[in-house]
């Protein structure tokens, strides 16, 4: 019986965790801090991807928009370049109508934000977006609950009507058909014609607070000096790479650019925002990295320090494994599976931990989760390497003991 074996050093491991519960926890809190920051980030973000591609993009996949302003300008210089473009106006959208052959609809929209009254109930910052008929035909594909959407004489005549969302029925009239109701943004009254289908919460805002209504209206209200998303749609990627470069001609030509100019619009589509999720979540992934690892690195030098501890308490064991014929070996082996035990039960722990946090902030929040058993496999690797790592010197230093000084220990 002089040899360990897996599962006596794992079950020896497992009886001085319980048996020393307060060192326990103390000794694991670095390593389950640094798992369960990597298993909430990493369950959050994996419920982002799993939601990305289907909900969070405002464009379908064969559709794109021409905006003054880029989403993805990182710097003031560029954001101070931007803003001395000249605005996107209808007559560019009507032009695109007329000139744009691989573009089968072509839409647009601009917007501010308002309160809304009903009575004595009303909304603080309500979307209200102006947009062209076609719109809720580009894009997401906006359907209605009930009522109709805007029709081109609504746009044409500049009719007061709008359609809203479900945030407005629940708020304004939590007890009647809003159907035929008149709404009042401002100085103006509104006659709501449709109500759009719930969409719930995306990235824990609320995507129903909106109020929709035709642009000729809105530019009667609030001016038509500002700029224009002119949205498009297309009925393959192949035709929608097509329109893009046929929308930048007939834009650049029109405003009178030279050869060497760049554009002084931006595209965006699908994957842009793809795009602007990934660099988002890669800044994540790096916090989450460093983070994680000076939590690992700190509960790998505790748990160090605790076994170099545990090789002085048990010198004298050790000098008696190695007179009955313990090789070397096999007591470097069995401080490695403790101290690897020891880490990997602050893994675990992280892991659940990490977990029930994760469900919380999506319970609480509307964030997305989600959780593959591959991180799992590997949060459990990770805290097990570490253990391992920090675990070999103590193993290796109670592996080199003296047998015989070791008998005459008084510990």
């Amino acid at each position: 019986m002089a040899r360990i074996n897996v599962g006596e050093a794992v079950s020896m491991a497992m009886s001085s965790l319980w048996a020393n519960k307060l060192r326990t926890f103390l000794t694991l809190l670095g390593v389950i801090i640094g798992v369960l920051t990597i298993i909430t980030v990493i369950s959050i973000i994996q419920g982002l991807n799993n939601f990305v591609y289907t909900e969070l993009a405002f464009h379908g996949a064969n559709d794109f928009s021409v905006s003054k302003y880029s989403i993805t300008g990182t710097s003031l210089k560029e954001w101070r370049e931007m803003l001395k473009r000249k605005n996107l106006t209808l007559d560019d959208m009507r032009l695109l109508r007329r000139q744009c052959e691989s573009c089968e609809l072509i839409g647009a929209s601009t917007g501010t934000s308002r309160t809304a009254k009903f009575g004595s109930q009303f909304l603080k910052d309500v979307s209200i977006r102006g947009l062209t008929h076609l719109d809720h035909m580009i894009g997401n594909v906006e359907e209605l609950e009930r009522g109709r959407h805007i029709l081109k004489e609504d746009e044409d005549r500049s009719r007061f009507v709008c359609v809203i969302g479900t945030d407005l029925v629940e708020e304004l009239f939590p007890h009647l058909d809003p159907l035929g109701k008149r709404i009042k943004v401002g100085q103006h009254n509104f006659l709501v014609i449709g109500i759009g289908k719930k969409k719930g919460k995306l990235l824990g805002m609320s995507q129903d607070n909106y109020i929709r209504i035709p642009i000729s209206t809105f530019y009667k209200i609030y001016g038509s000096r500002r700029s224009i998303d002119i949205n498009v749609h297309t009925s393959s990627q192949e035709q929608m790479e097509q329109a893009k470069e046929e929308v930048r001609t007939i834009l650049r030509s029109k405003r009178h650019l030279s050869f060497n100019d760049p554009d002084d619009f931006s595209f965006r589509s699908s994957e842009t925002f793809i795009q602007l999720y990934k660099t988002i979540t890669s800044s994540i992934y790096f916090a989450m990295i460093a983070i994680s690892s000076i939590a690992l690195i700190v509960g790998g030098i505790v748990i160090m320090n605790i076994m170099l501890v545990a090789v002085t308490e048990r010198t004298k064991e050790i000098g008696i494994r190695m007179a009955v014929g313990a090789r070397r070996m096999d007591i470097l082996l069995q401080f490695l599976v403790e101290s690897a035990a020891l880490s990997a039960s602050g893994g675990i722990i992280g892991i659940l931990i990490g977990f029930i946090i994760a469900r919380i902030v999506t319970a609480t929040t509307s964030l997305p989760s989600s959780i593959e058993p591959v991180s799992i496999i590997i949060a459990i690797l990770v805290s097990t390497s570490v253990g391992i790592f920090f675990g070999l010197y103590p193993a290796s230093k109670a592996s080199k003991l003296n047998p015989i000084e070791s008998l005459r220990s008084e510990q």
